[in-house]
């Protein structure tokens, strides 16, 4: 029987014969039936690790060829853009996050010239802010581990896996990172990740093919207003572009602000323009060595080279509520993520190699109606009211500085202070504070259980050196934007995209990312529509 060229196939081998090519040749010929030396070339297009036995296996999916087929080579990945000139029709763009950046290519694709507006800086210059919330303890409320150019995901570690391909293409989102520098293996792994420590080049040359295409990007540009018609269309925005007030004309605009621009939700919300809550998630980070993450994951006492840093996904249910570890970072450090002096947020990220010696995740649990009910429901913004007295607290808390309160897990379920901390990677540092003095008792109870649950899901992981650091409260957006599910339009206000996690329609870079060709897909549409009814 004839196999055809580059058939997948799914093949397992053990993990320390991944490097060898005839090794995985060799589990090629006997899975397919043919002699090794049938074999001509292949190409690794997924992978996974099977840690479950003893013996680690790498989970492949291969495709291959045979002799007198076609040689398997590398795929091209570059892509051309079109040049637009002042007289292309224009999109406005709010954020310079994934979702903005990728719906401004998607704009330059299709011959609409995209003008993105950032209120923090360039991703270069965002690194003297980060320096001095780390350094300082100083916190610039337009530039941070949030906001400026790329977005939260650029200082918080990169990760690409999503469950979001019903919505787009993923695999269009990754071949356009690795088309911008990113290293081809993210379109192999099962979870892709760039790392902190080269994300921000790929943006910046992203960012440079918008402006080579005759597009606009404004940093340290604030949108302070949103003009519309009384038959509410979009006619136009008013920013302050570096203390200077500026009135943009457009018809489009793309709301791509991510889930920490509190004062947008605050603008919609004073111009009556609907906006909803949303259940988002908040609790904690927790932080173990790595080479006990290893141990237990790996169920060895060293980590083989052959074998990454070890992760882990947790998820239990008390009293019918969600409690799950959320952006997990093997090899990874806790970030200072406030965007506000006077508050406390935790977020982790990795370097592409995660190497440094802690592992962290954040341990939170869903937060509705049940947890807010001291809030006004008629209020969209009730949600968000709550983050800001968490983090505040945790502020006030731990000495007023960007310090954070943090206890020993083991204390944390014993229900008493940590007399002290052992090292962790948080470098403002860390102030004893039991949790309890935090959080409302519903959201501790529940913690404390999923802890004892996860303690029992993986032996070892409630060790004395583990420690839970508050609070993590940026998991999600707080708010939904609402839109039409055929235009992407807000129902109220014809003109207004509402996109990404800002709006509650993302969560993370790739879903972000295809949140934003949507949109800027919509207004491609739209304008269509508009020129063909003219004509």
């Amino acid at each position: 029987m004839k196999v055809p060229t580059a058939t997948p196939i799914d093949i397992r081998i053990p993990a320390q014969d991944y490097e060898s090519e005839g090794a995985i040749k060799k589990a090629i010929s006997e899975h397919i039936g043919k002699k090794v030396d049938d074999i001509s070339s292949f190409e690794i297009l997924k992978r996974s690790i099977d840690a479950r036995s003893k013996t680690i296996f790498f989970q492949l999916r291969i495709a291959y060829s045979l002799k007198g087929m076609p040689i398997i080579s590398k795929t091209d990945y570059s892509k051309s853009y079109p040049t637009l000139d002042n007289k292309a029709p224009h999109g406005v763009i709010i954020g310079a996050g994934p979702a903005g950046i990728f719906a401004a290519l998607k704009l330059i694709e299709n011959g609409i010239r995209p003008i993105v507006i950032e209120r923090g800086k360039d991703v270069r210059s965002r690194r003297r802010d980060l320096a001095k919330i780390h350094k300082e303890h100083l916190v610039n409320e337009d530039s941070n581990y949030c906001f400026g150019e790329g977005g939260a995901g650029t200082y918080s570690d990169g990760k690409l896996y999503t469950r979001s391909g019903k919505r787009g293409s993923i695999q269009e989102v990754l071949e356009l990172f690795v088309n911008f520098g990113a290293d081809a293996d993210i379109l192999v792994d099962a979870h892709p990740h760039i790392g902190t420590n080269k994300l921000p080049k790929i943006i910046a040359a992203m960012r440079e093919q918008i402006i080579a295409c005759g597009g606009e990007v404004f940093f340290e540009t604030k949108l302070t207003d949103i003009i519309y018609t009384p038959e509410k269309q979009i006619d136009a925005i008013e920013v302050i572009h570096k203390n200077e007030k500026r009135h943009i004309a457009t018809k489009h605009i793309i709301l791509a602000t991510g889930h920490s621009a509190r004062d947008i939700f605050e603008l919609l919300n004073n111009k009556k323009i609907f906006i909803e809550f949303k259940t988002f998630a908040l609790g904690v980070r927790a932080e173990h060595p790595q080479q006990l993450i290893d141990h237990i994951q790996y169920k060895r006492q060293e980590r083989p080279s052959y074998l990454p840093p070890a992760a882990y996904s947790l998820v239990t249910q008390v009293k019918g509520k969600g409690v799950y570890s959320f952006c997990m970072c093997p090899g990874g450090i806790i970030a200072p993520c406030a965007t506000n002096p006077g508050e406390i947020v935790t977020n982790g990220w990795s370097p592409s190699k995660r190497n440094n010696p802690f592992a962290n995740s954040g341990i939170v649990t869903t937060i509705d109606d049940d947890i807010l009910h001291e809030f006004d429901k008629s209020d969209p913004l009730r949600g968000m009211k709550f983050q800001q007295q968490i983090e505040q607290l945790c502020w006030a808390l731990a000495g007023k500085t960007q310090r954070a309160p943090a206890q020993r897990i083991i204390d944390f379920i014993a229900q008493r202070k940590s007399k002290d901390l052992p090292d962790c990677s948080y470098q403002p540092g860390l102030v004893s504070v039991e949790m309890d003095e935090i959080f409302p008792p519903a959201i501790t109870a529940r913690l404390r259980s999923a802890f004892i649950e996860f303690g029992k899901k993986m032996k070892g992981y409630l060790h004395p050196d583990a420690i839970v650091v508050a609070t993590e409260s940026r998991t999600s957006s707080p708010v939904r934007i609402p839109r039409d599910s055929a235009t992407l339009e807000h129902p109220e206000v014809k003109g207004l995209y509402p996109c990404g996690e800002g709006a509650g329609y993302a969560g993370g870079i790739v879903s972000a990312a295809i949140d934003g060709q949507n949109c800027a897909m919509a207004i491609v549409n739209s304008i269509k529509e508009r020129t063909f009814s003219t004509n």
